[in-house]
């Protein structure tokens, strides 16, 4: 069986089902722009930058036109590779950035499955989340020049996948009832308790569970994943608690949104707003995974805070590791956290709340264990990678096989979309 997934920088969310694959003696190909790291197996076949803006931003006339031309250099390659006798049986690609848009074209009889992480809109979703957000006429026209993208793809793709059920419901109704809600896994052998394990601090600070130490880890640290809501939390906490130490692993760039104004980063212009000691806050930038795993396994709180927007691997990690973890009551936290059970949950605009849960678990550890228990237990039973790549790789074969029932993967139970 030969299967092409379709990634701007991947293998990206298809890493761990395209490593089982390999293993299981199928033939994967990988058609990107660039790749996020390497896969044994893996056979690269790169289309070229299509960016032509600087750091990918362009204005609303220009919006699309990238995206258009990886969606041509996609089809010219899986065209090539049928022409050579090697054509797909599958193709299974993310619908955001153009790759996919012209596949059916290509290969017209080849069953397609797209990955739909998100779907913009004006309201209800990241943008306009914030107070200060205003959304524009202009900034509502790239929005919808951008779904275009992806509404080119969901009209010919056979069968979707959406990471949680929040974010499928994001997608028009006439839609969703091709998509499945489905993870693609966290390792819980890996991410995992470790009441032994430590995590050196660069000033050679040996940290272990037990030490009053709160976390916080995003890819860069900026209003999208909470980060000014967590340092103004912190610093009420640090003025209170002379002993604490808050570890923040994260970069200075911007995954998500825009900086601040001034020039400077969210790190620097929070660390001046804030006041927070020095001494108490240690930020480590991005950091190894296997070192970020230890961060969570000695941890006595890990505050998560996103946009309703779409949820990071690293919470699911944080909470396989048993981390107690403080979250933002957005979806789609609520999908995976229930207050009181396996996390606590703190309106996300809450700091005084952020700050006294944060207290809360550095005074009585002994009352967040069972939480701990429990959050592990929901990662093992939902999100556990085995499991997860068993059922895409069921999925997968059904689709090939071009079967005309729905395919029958398990999804997580339902949420009030509305959440």
């Amino acid at each position: 069986m030969h299967v092409v997934f379709v990634h701007r920088h991947g293998p990206g969310q298809f890493v761990h089902i395209a490593r089982r694959l390999i293993l299981d003696g199928w033939t994967v190909t990988l058609v990107c722009e660039s790749t996020d790291r390497p896969v044994p197996g893996l056979r690269v076949l790169r289309y070229g930058s299509t960016d032509t803006g600087a750091h990918g931003r362009r204005d609303r006339k220009e919006a699309s036109i990238p995206y258009i031309e990886a969606g041509r250099r996609v089809a010219d390659i899986l065209s090539r590779l049928s022409l050579h006798g090697r054509a797909p049986d599958l193709v299974v690609g993310h619908i955001a950035w153009g790759g996919m848009m012209f596949v059916k074209d290509a290969l017209p009889d080849t069953p397609v499955i797209g990955f739909c992480e998100y779907y913009f809109h004006s309201q209800g979703g990241d943008a306009g989340f914030a107070p200060s957000d205003e959304i524009s006429l202009e900034r509502r026209q790239t929005m919808r020049l951008r779904n275009t993208v992806q509404l080119a793809t969901l009209d010919q793709m056979d069968y979707g996948i959406s990471p949680t059920i929040w974010q499928k419901s994001r997608y028009p109704a006439e839609y969703r009832n091709k998509i499945v809600a489905q993870h693609e896994g966290i390792d819980t052998s890996r991410a995992r308790p470790d009441a032994l394990a430590s995590f050196r601090l660069p000033d050679g600070t040996l940290l272990s569970a037990g030490d009053p130490v709160v976390t916080f880890a995003a890819r860069d640290l900026e209003p999208y994943r909470g980060f000014p809501q967590f340092m103004r939390a912190a610093a009420a906490v640090g003025k209170r608690n002379p002993d604490v130490r808050f570890v923040i692993a994260g970069g200075d760039g911007i995954s998500y949104g825009s900086g601040p104004q001034g020039g400077d980063n969210w790190r620097k212009q929070l660390l001046e707003e804030t006041g927070l000691s020095p001494d108490k806050v240690h930020f480590l930038g991005q950091i190894p995974h296997r070192d970020l795993v230890r961060l969570f396994q000695v941890t006595a709180a890990h505050v998560y805070l996103t946009y309703p927007f779409v949820l990071s691997w690293s919470f699911l990690e944080a909470m396989s590791c048993g981390a107690p973890v403080i979250a933002s009551a957005t979806p789609p936290v609520r999908e995976v956290v229930s207050d009181g059970i396996n996390g606590r949950l703190v309106d996300f605009f809450d700091t005084d709340g952020f700050a006294e849960k944060i207290e809360d678990a550095l005074a009585n550890p002994d009352a967040f264990r069972p939480l701990r228990a429990e959050a592990r237990r929901t990662i093992v039973s939902r999100y556990d990678l085995n499991d997860c790549c068993a059922k895409l790789h069921r999925f997968m074969l059904q689709v090939a096989a071009k079967r005309q029932e729905t395919p029958s993967v398990q999804q997580d139970p339902a949420i009030p979309l509305n959440a």
